[in-house]
């Protein structure tokens, strides 16, 4: 049996770590409503206050008029107390944000490029620091560190169009390779956890609990957040859905068993507009098709759709969560496309599902739920958890592979991505 404990210090920064996240989260709010929410003493609440107002990190809003009595102050966030750099590097693009401690974005820097190998990754991440430097985006001594998000087996899953020397991911020290270029914490995760912590923070996870957030990107990936906490699993690798399992209804492989990812993703439909003739490579490109080109996303969506609900519907019956999430890379207005046609087919199977919802962060999700991992680190919000702060990008494919089903092992799945 382990027992924990605390002395004074720790219940000292678990008290101030406790004020911060009620005001970043329930900002405007007075020091007599921080009372009565943490059960400390006012005078307790007001030490701790007139602490974080000398930091920089809570500033002075304005007075609460209307009541009785002198009017309150109201304490919010400084914006300006803290900043943040997230980076969500994948198999198409590179996205660093810079960020204040409310969560704007104060710079942007997008590359859109497939497969991008490690050593330009780092020299483009060294350039954007630089540049955000330059520009005084940031400033320097109250940046919280940088966040990376990276989809996990980055240079092992054989997705369409995957170059040989891609492979130098696989084990690459991403961390080591970051910290050589800045004197700042670096902190990692995987893509989807970390677009998933953006919409804790900024999305709707302000309004709901609990959700399971579907990240549409080059792949498809996925978080379970349970009462506000991302729920990785025994093992750390818990909401990825893009290896579950469903059955193909027709074409050559019909009949077989499938993951998900193997039917809807970025890079999928991408390659299924090129099968039938149509240029697009970017997401952008998918804005500009004519109405032969739209007509046959649609046409994808709907059939996508059909999987897509029996995977809600199974996420429901599993887990219950208030809602299922879906955002990433693909455009609004195609997300938007598809919810449609889940909804439609969900009630079509007459099943009870969660509550459908594009996610509030959209394109740049996953760097901004990077740029909100530090953040929460130094303002001591409950999504921040130790282990990013040493966490690499997870390896070894072919051993995680072996845990699911014998009707598509490893060498199958590899030969079915590559034949695409």
């Amino acid at each position: 049996m382990q027992v924990s404990g605390s002395n004074p210090e720790q219940a000292a920064a678990a008290n101030r770590a406790m004020i911060l996240s009620a005001i970043h989260r329930g900002g405007p709010i007075s020091r007599t409503e921080l009372a009565a929410r943490s059960r400390l003493t006012k005078q307790a609440v007001t030490r701790i206050v007139e602490r974080l107002l000398d930091e920089g990190l809570v500033m002075e809003a304005r007075r609460r008029h209307g009541l009785r009595g002198q009017p309150a102050i109201e304490l919010e966030i400084d914006p300006e107390g803290v900043f943040s750099i997230g980076a969500n590097i994948d198999r198409d693009h590179l996205t660093i944000v810079a960020v204040d401690a409310v969560g704007t974005v104060r710079g942007r820097i997008h590359h859109e490029a497939r497969f991008l190998l490690p050593d330009d990754f780092v020299a483009l991440m060294a350039d954007a620091l630089s540049s955000f430097r330059r520009r005084k985006v940031i400033e320097e001594s109250r940046l919280a560190g940088i966040g990376l998000a990276i989809p996990d087996w980055l240079g092992e899953v054989p997705v369409i169009g995957f170059p040989p020397e891609y492979r130098r991911w696989s084990g690459y020290d991403v961390r080591g390779a970051l910290e050589a270029i800045s004197d700042h914490p670096v902190f990692i995760d995987n893509d989807a956890n970390a677009a998933a912590l953006g919409e804790i923070e900024y999305g709707l996870g302000t309004e709901i609990g609990s959700f399971f957030y579907i990240l549409a990107n080059a792949c498809l990936g996925g978080s379970l957040v349970i009462d506000g906490i991302r729920h990785k699993g025994a093992s750390g690798i818990g909401g990825e859905i893009g290896w579950l399992p469903v059955l193909f209804d027709d074409g050559p492989f019909a009949g077989s068993t499938q993951p998900l990812g193997e039917m809807f993703s970025l890079f999928i439909l991408l390659d299924h507009l090129k099968r039938n003739g149509v240029e697009a490579s970017t997401p952008a490109d998918l804005l500009t098709l004519d109405a032969a080109g739209r007509a046959i996303v649609s046409a994808w969506l709907r059939k996508v759709s059909v999987k897509i609900a029996q995977a809600i519907v199974h996420i429901g019956m599993i887990v219950d969560p208030e809602g299922v999430l879906i955002g990433g890379r693909f455009p609004v207005r195609i997300i938007d496309e598809l919810l449609l046609y889940v909804h439609e087919e969900i009630g079509r199977l007459g099943a009870k599902a969660p509550s459908l919802h594009r996610a509030a962060g959209s394109e740049d999700a996953a760097a901004l739920g990077a740029a909100a991992i530090p953040l929460a680190h130094r303002l001591g919000l409950p999504s921040a958890e130790p282990a990013q702060r040493f966490r690499n990008p997870i390896g070894g494919l072919a051993n995680s592979l072996e845990r699911w089903p014998q009707s598509w092992p490893a060498d199958a799945l590899r030969r079915e991505t590559a034949s695409r």
